[in-house]
């Protein structure tokens, strides 16, 4: 299937790959701060291209594929709500994190917080999300590699593990070499590469004969898959049926808890409320807080306007490419999807096992009707049940010789972006979090090479995870859920004195315990209403808000002298007692940094939809949203005019 050329250009990528990890690997080891900051020199466009690629992982055209096979272009906005959360960052929070100075989120605890409960939190969630979130995310990355690989070649599971094993190997070893400047300048290159392969692709397949261009490819689509806005219903029984025949439908419960619940309430890697994990990492990596706030600015731009369009368009392309179309087999796969205890249809092969409980995938499916291996209809059946897969399928059919190489190793450049940002991002939390508050005394040198040691310790536990990880929906669903109600706490950690670490203990361990008690009791006593109106999350969220504001109260009081030690080195705006100078002055700011909040949330979601209409050729609709997102940056420029966030005093050292 590969050619020379294509082979030639892996290669070259693997290996351009490997030597920037050694042209960069002196300065890492002169400190954990040039370790896991690169110096705190880096400029903020690759600080913001770096927070990019990392969220572009080898699942995430994959995912964007199946979202908008199950529900068009709207059902997109189960991640763009995060905008949001987003643009709040980038104007509240991305010169606080770099202002203090500090060199992982963990270590914010013990500036913030004081005593014995600071210090056990932040050993607490170094391992757990340092090693056991981590490994899971990883394991899941790993899964979505695997995927492709197995996809692509047709090979089988153990053998795409081996692969992708290898792959981990070659980003272990460059991140562990360089360091955060070696991971991020990769980083910037590797996501350059992965976009131009995947325009490339968007470009190839709506132009093939088989989809005829942009009008024939809306011609062939019902019109709510073109979307941008999802549809709203009081109930669970008016929305639209999600499949790859309709649009994406929420009920107003889930829609609200979107739009205005989400993005604040619930912890997620890489859209974390108030920032956190490792885009606080590239935040406190820039030169100053000026370039920590470009650096946010831009990687909000690229990641809600620039980097979708083109797996959204593969995505629509591939509901007209692979869905089913005979008649006899679409009523096959829907008899045959529910349990039967008698036949009126009978299969190609009997299996009781499967046709009492109903199938529950393609294997199953193609085990009743054998006929269909390796035929056309095969491709179908498969892409029924896991939509994702027309994205990879739409790179076997339409890619020549040479690009089947540029597009695979744009899925392996962001694979090893992710992975290698995983893990220099936990083991800064082994090292600086763990390690370093236990044995305080120890030299630079010793922490460096702690740090490359546990970089390959945590590749290798991420390796043991993945064979146990087998729903990559799965792992979101449950992260989702177990950070649901922590976002809360983790914004006004920075605005308001009285919380403190046993409110964060509270907000950690919480969600943890309501999901426990959704998923095993009342998921079942509420029924599917309840779980369709998003019951579950609402529960948690608000079970959780609770139990860490009663814990507040019911907590002592921070110290004075902990709260002066914060303002002095942060000086934070919002709420904080009488004896702390200057806060009234730094809260007139407020007012200004919600003008660009907004205009910048504006901005986004205008130039989102603009690009969009544009590629659908809705040239009026393109007008009045390209209006309406330069609107928004003039209101950002004066906004911006009447704050201080790029003076004298947002400079860092």
């Amino acid at each position: 299937m590969l050619t020379l050329l294509d082979w030639s250009i892996i290669i070259g990528f693997l290996l351009l790959s490997l030597g920037i990890g050694l042209y960069y690997r002196k300065n890492a080891g002169k400190s954990i701060s040039d370790f896991f900051l690169g110096g705190r020199k880096l400029p903020w466009y690759i600080a913001g291209l770096s927070m990019v690629a990392t969220t572009f992982a080898a699942d995430t055209p994959l995912a964007v594929s199946e979202l908008v096979s199950q529900g068009g272009i709207a059902k997109n906005w189960l991640w763009w709500s995060f905008i949001f959360g987003g643009a709040l960052t980038t104007f509240f929070f991305s010169m606080l994190w770099r202002r203090s100075n500090i060199l992982t989120e963990l270590e914010f605890i013990q500036l913030r917080y004081e005593g014995k409960p600071a210090l056990y939190l932040r050993l607490f969630k170094s391992g757990y999300l340092g090693l056991f979130i981590n490994a899971i995310i990883i394991a899941w990355v790993n899964l979505a590699m695997m995927s492709l690989i197995e996809v692509f070649f047709d090979v089988d599971r153990n053998t795409a593990y081996l692969v992708t094993l290898g792959l981990m190997v070659l980003a272990v070893s460059y991140s562990a070499l360089s360091g955060l400047k070696g991971v991020a300048i990769t980083d910037t290159i590797q996501f350059t590469i992965a976009m131009i392969g995947c325009i490339i692709l968007a470009i190839l397949v709506v132009n093939s004969d088989e989809v005829g261009g942009i009008d024939a490819l809306k011609l062939r689509l019902p019109a709510s898959s073109l979307d941008f806005v999802p549809q709203i219903s009081s109930s669970s029984s008016n929305v639209p049926i999600v499949s790859q025949l309709h649009g994406f439908g929420l009920t107003i419960g889930a829609f609200f808890s979107f739009i205005a619940i989400q993005w604040w309430a619930s912890w997620y890697p890489g859209a974390e409320p108030g920032g956190g994990g490792y885009i606080a990492q590239r935040m406190m990596s820039t030169k100053s807080e000026k370039d920590a706030i470009w650096a946010t600015l831009l990687f909000q731009v690229g990641h809600y306007c620039i980097r979708p369009w083109p797996w959204i368009i593969v995505g629509l392309c591939a509901i007209v490419l692979y869905t089913p179309q005979d008649e006899k087999l679409i009523s096959n796969i829907t008899y045959f999807s529910e349990a039967h205890s008698e036949l009126t249809i009978e299969p190609e092969a009997e299996n009781l096992s499967i046709t009492t409980k109903g199938v529950q995938s393609s294997e199953e499916f193609l085990t009743l009707f054998p006929s269909l291996r390796n035929t056309d209809q095969e491709r179908q059946v498969k892409y029924h049940f896991e939509p994702r897969l027309g994205f990879v399928y739409a790179m076997r059919q339409f890619l020549p010789n040479g690009l089947v190489g540029l597009l695979l190793v744009a899925f392996i450049a962001a694979y090893l972006s992710t992975i290698s940002t995983q893990v220099n991002w936990g083991a800064s939390y082994v090292v600086n979090d763990l390690i370093l508050p236990l044995k305080e005394n120890s030299s630079q040198t010793s922490l460096v090479m702690c740090s490359r040691l546990a970089s390959v310790g945590i590749m290798i536990l991420g390796a043991i995870v993945t064979p146990f990880v087998t729903s990559i929906s799965g792992v979101w669903e449950f992260i989702m859920q177990c950070g649901a109600g922590l976002g809360l706490v983790l914004i006004l950690r920075w605005y308001w004195w009285r919380v403190n670490a046993w409110s964060e203990i509270a907000a950690t361990v919480a969600p943890l315990m309501a999901y426990s008690f959704c998923h095993f009791y009342l998921n079942e006593k509420l029924g599917s209403e309840f779980i369709n109106q998003y019951g579950p999350y609402y529960f948690t969220v608000g079970f959780t808000t609770l139990m860490w504001v009663s814990v507040t109260f019911l907590t002592p009081k921070p110290s004075q002298k902990s709260i002066e030690y914060f303002n002095e080195r942060v000086r934070p705006m919002g709420v904080w007692p009488s004896y702390i100078q200057g806060v009234k002055d730094r809260n007139k700011q407020i007012k200004w940094l919600t003008g660009n909040t907004t205009s910048m949330i504006v901005f986004i979601i205008s130039f989102l939809f603009a690009i969009g209409s544009l590629i659908l050729m809705e040239f009026q609709n393109a007008a009045i949203y390209f209006s309406l997102s330069i609107i928004s940056v003039f209101g950002l420029k004066i906004f911006l005019k009447k704050t201080n966030i790029f003076g004298r005093n947002s400079e860092s050292k």
